[in-house]
């Protein structure tokens, strides 16, 4: 199976645990699929400063968000749970994978977060209990504006860490 596909299929499995199984057991599924990335699709040296990077800067802003009052969870934490934190680690497996097409071009990337986000969002609202309390159309036009940004500035990340990693790699020949 090519690395594309299998890059795909990790994320897809991933979202889903995360977004039906919450932070119970079902966490194992993510945790292996960024395992599977590391191990076979790419590795820790080519991506796993981006994945880091995509993994903090995502649970920021959601975090933020939820401040904000755009999203809602069951209890009182000021954070984003663990398993919507754990889907920002998964996007970062995509960005230099699967999702690369995307970050060809600046308003490509900005179309594709611009509705894949908010449709993401939607989703996983709708199956993990999220809630939000602005209505579903303002949520969605608000995380569409985030993500048109969102998007091509990961992209952005991406392209310089793979920059950094080439050069890495060629100063040790």
């Amino acid at each position: 199976m090519p690395r594309l596909l299998v890059n795909a299929v990790l994320f897809q499995l991933g979202w889903l645990a995360c977004v039906l199984g919450g932070n119970g057991l079902w966490l194992l599924v993510p945790v292996a699929a960024l395992l599977v990335h590391f191990f076979w699709t790419s590795s820790w040296a080519e991506d796993g400063k981006l994945v880091v990077s995509v993994f903090l800067a995502g649970s920021a802003l959601d975090s933020f968000l939820l401040q904000m009052g755009v999203f809602s969870f069951p209890g009182d934490s000021p954070l984003i749970p663990l398993w919507l934190a754990l889907l920002w680690a998964l996007l970062g497996t995509t960005l230099n994978h699967c999702l690369h097409w995307s970050g060809r071009r600046w308003w490509l990337a900005a179309l594709v977060g611009g509705i894949g986000g908010p449709l993401a969002y939607f989703g996983g609202a709708k199956l993990a209990d999220v809630g939000l309390p602005l209505g579903m159309w303002p949520s969605l036009l608000l995380l569409g504006l985030i993500w048109l940004a969102v998007l091509p500035i990961l992209h952005g990340f991406a392209r310089l860490y793979r920059e950094q990693y080439r050069l890495q790699v060629a100063g040790k020949r």
